[in-house]
């Protein structure tokens, strides 16, 4: 690849399109209106980091740093790190059992809309093909464009494709191989796997280290070069790229490919976090973790099925369908939407537990989708006991709801209550419909439940709803379907 001359076309395209490289103009973007009514995607953690399938998908960083679980374990399974280092892992990544039609078959059983596939990883091998690195898939280990596979599985499934990229991360990786005999060795020049490997600073500080323009170069190509040939509907960034040396990149690459969706007639976005962008340039993500009240914008959770890993372990801490789909009901009815990971084996299949957990939302979600898909939030989010601890990480224990725990969402004359613990004794009170409420005082046609032939008895007294079943007995949460006048 000629870098200077995709440099020039990315700065041509920026010129000449709609979008400036600055905040004030990104921010006219407007969020696609089919993602906001997706509400529910896949996330796929899958590289060379699932054949070690050691502790989580840092194993490339943390072999490599002393002492740690990983260095040990790579000392006792393969050998001293000089004659055996993370670049031998590639060949042994050959996704043999791979087919993206399977998978594409299995997402769309779990009703998801939109599947993400880590493009590169911090490790910086790339799942694509790609002329600007040979460290790819389609060159190296399985020698397969993945990527490419995948989005024509799952288009052909009406699954919209959409990547992230944490090559960002990739500046300070592998350092800690540098400070004992390992492979990593200098001189390290662009197109090593282990360029640049840099010493890792404060990770936290925003104003430094500043990575070097050559670097953030090929970072910006590297994006570039996934939108013009594999043209996703979302970009999604994991952190690090909130750092001020980024900034001027970022808006680039935002500008190019904001625009380079006008030229084909699409709706995109970008996911971030951290405030990497300006807000309203693109939208928030929330990395395993709630909001705690509704939000009058747009925003997304990226969680996995693990609680301790989000690629492929033996052993992975997995979190029960129930939770998952009581998380579900609770972003969506405030304004949000999740991106549940999973992480399949280093021959491309999905591990058993999490085929379990996808194909569980999906029943789910074949009885109750109308209360999620399309949708949009009511006056409140909801009402009950249960106080959602606000902010990053938060999902390291399973949230307890109970059976007066109650999310809202609409559609036109339909709102949606549904309850999170489905009673045993079928009494379910709804606070925010009574006469009385200060949030409601319209008139109440009908009430169904979403999946059950009972017609639920109901009066609306002064201080909630009051609505009886008799024969709804449900594990998973149960929506009732109210008809407004």
């Amino acid at each position: 690849m000629d870098k200077r001359k995709y440099l020039m076309m990315i700065d041509d395209t920026i010129a000449k399109g709609q979008f400036k490289d600055d905040w004030d103009s990104l921010s006219q973007i407007q969020v696609p209106d089919w993602y906001q009514n997706a509400k529910f995607g896949i996330f796929i953690h899958w590289g060379v980091y699932s054949v070690p399938a050691f502790k989580n998908e840092w194993y490339p960083r943390n072999m490599y740093i002393h002492d740690s679980d990983e260095y040990k374990h790579h000392l006792e399974v393969y050998g001293d790190h000089k004659d055996f280092g993370y670049k031998d892992f590639i060949p042994m990544f050959q996704a043999e059992n791979f087919h993206a039609e399977e998978w594409a078959d299995l997402f769309k059983q779990s009703g998801a809309k939109y599947i993400m596939p880590v493009a590169e990883h911090h490790d910086g091998f790339q799942l694509y093909k790609s002329d600007i690195s040979t460290l790819n898939a389609y060159e190296m280990g399985p020698k397969r464009d993945l990527l490419g596979e995948m989005k024509t599985a799952f288009e052909e499934q009406g699954l919209e494709l959409t990547v992230s990229s944490h090559r960002a991360e990739h500046w300070f990786f592998m350092s800690g191989g540098k400070e004992f005999d390992s492979d990593i060795k200098e001189p390290l020049v662009r197109g090593d796997l282990y360029w640049p490997s840099m010493p890792e600073a404060d990770l936290h500080d925003i104003h430094s280290p500043k990575p070097t323009e050559e670097f953030l170069e090929d970072w910006l190509i590297r994006c570039c070069e996934l939108i013009d040939q594999y043209k996703p509907k979302v970009f999604y960034f994991d952190w690090w790229i909130q750092t001020e040396a980024f900034k001027p990149y970022l808006k680039k690459f935002a500008a190019y490919y904001y625009n380079r969706a006008e030229e084909w007639g699409a709706q995109v976005a970008i996911n971030y976090k951290f405030d990497a962008f300006v807000f309203g340039s693109a939208v928030p993500d929330m990395e395993r973790g709630h909001f705690a009240e509704l939000k009058p914008y747009f925003w997304q959770t990226c969680t996995s099925v693990a609680r301790n890993s989000w690629c492929y372990t033996p052993g992975n801490d997995y979190k029960s369908s129930i939770e998952i789909i009581q998380n579900l009901v609770d972003i969506v009815s405030k304004n949000g939407a999740l991106l549940l990971n999973i992480g399949p084996k280093a021959d491309g299949t999905i591990p058993e537990e999490d085929k379990a957990i996808l194909l569980a939302v999906g029943d789910w979600l074949k009885v109750n989708g109308e209360a999620i898909y399309d949708t949009t939030y009511w006056k409140t989010f909801g009402e009950g006991p249960n106080n959602i601890e606000e902010g990053q990480f938060t999902d390291q224990a399973a949230k307890v709801f109970t059976s007066e725990d109650i999310r809202f969402t609409r559609k036109g004359s339909h709102l949606y209550a549904t309850v999170l613990v489905y009673p045993e004794n079928g009494e379910v009170r709804i606070k925010s419909l009574g006469k009385k409420s200060s949030l409601f005082h319209g008139i109440i046609e009908e009430i169904s439940i979403l999946g059950f032939d009972e017609k639920p008895t109901w009066n609306q007294a002064e201080d909630a709803l009051l609505i009886q079943t008799s024969t709804v007995k449900c594990p998973t949460p149960v929506v009732f379907k109210i008809v407004l006048n």
